[in-house]
């Protein structure tokens, strides 16, 4: 995804999150004014959990693409009384495949992700409100090319792994219309800490040295709209998502058999949806 589709998605967020409080805000003047029985945004401890489905594409510009489909299990665990606390986590699987000047196919992937967040809930009606949100995340990238040698078989295959350390920072709002149906929209900055990226080259040679790189610098985006339905017991949630990284090139590492290694400037572009159901 280049800088300009970068902008334009998240101008288009910003746009859908303007629209949607302004439709939140007039529809809650209007369901007051024809119906004074609507719930209150009231204390709550939440439990959700759900699969989703994503497609995913990393780039190193000018160098190589990865992308294939993810498969997954979201969970999480949210307070909100005035204050709002959320502990949250996700696991995905699936096979990408590789392309530069040779390919691998149907190479294994797994994410992995927690996040802890903290913020105040803005109860600017009975049933509207505003989140702004700070807090910590890890994500955890393993990207299996061990013991696969290229279409061409000309190259082995190693393994990698990711490991980034970020501040997700953000807001989020949510209407809650009559008969059970509420509707909300997330948008998020995520201040890049910290990565490490190691890449395994043992795995593709017997003897060779492993290498950790680090990465000093980058950035997150993500947004996603959500439509919830509250029944008795239960609520379900569908939440469409986009989730972006832009990392720049790492530290090198000067060894003896390979000379200067690094992790060159990255991007990755998740698009999905996720379904959740909680009490």
């Amino acid at each position: 995804m280049s800088q300009s589709h970068i902008k334009v998605c998240t101008c288009s967020l910003i746009v859908t999150f303007i629209l949607l409080f302004s439709a939140f805000s007039f529809a809650q003047s209007e369901n007051t004014k024809l119906n004074t029985s609507l719930p209150l945004l009231e204390a709550r401890h939440f439990l959700e959990i759900g699969p989703e489905i994503s497609y995913i594409e990393y780039r190193e510009p000018g160098i190589m693409s990865e992308k294939g489909l993810m498969y997954g299990v979201d969970a999480a665990y949210s307070y909100h009384n005035g204050v709002m606390i959320m502990v949250a986590g996700r696991f995905s699987y699936g096979q990408v495949d590789y392309q530069n000047s040779v390919t691998f196919n149907n190479i294994d992937d797994i994410i992995f992700e927690i996040r802890t967040l903290g913020g105040y809930d803005f109860k600017l009606s009975k049933s509207f409100k505003m989140t702004p949100f700070i807090g910590l995340g890890y994500r955890y990238l393993r990207d299996d090319m061990a013991g696969r040698t290229s279409s061409s078989g000309s190259e082995k295959g190693y393994l990698r792994e990711s490991n980034y350390y970020y501040s997700p920072i953000g807001i989020e709002a949510v209407n809650v219309f009559e008969n059970g149906w509420s509707a909300g929209a997330i948008i998020e900055y995520d201040y890049f800490w910290k990565g490490k990226q190691k890449s395994n080259f043992s795995t593709a040679v017997a003897g060779y040295d492993d290498v950790e790189n680090d990465q000093n610098s980058g950035y997150g985006l993500r947004g996603s709209i959500m439509i919830k339905k509250q029944t008795a017991r239960l609520f379900f949630v569908i939440e469409p998502f986009i989730r972006y990284w832009n990392i720049d090139q790492s530290e090198v590492q000067n060894l003896t058999d390979y000379g200067a290694v690094l992790e060159p400037k990255n991007e990755s572009t998740e698009i999905g949806v996720k379904f959740t159901i909680g009490f």
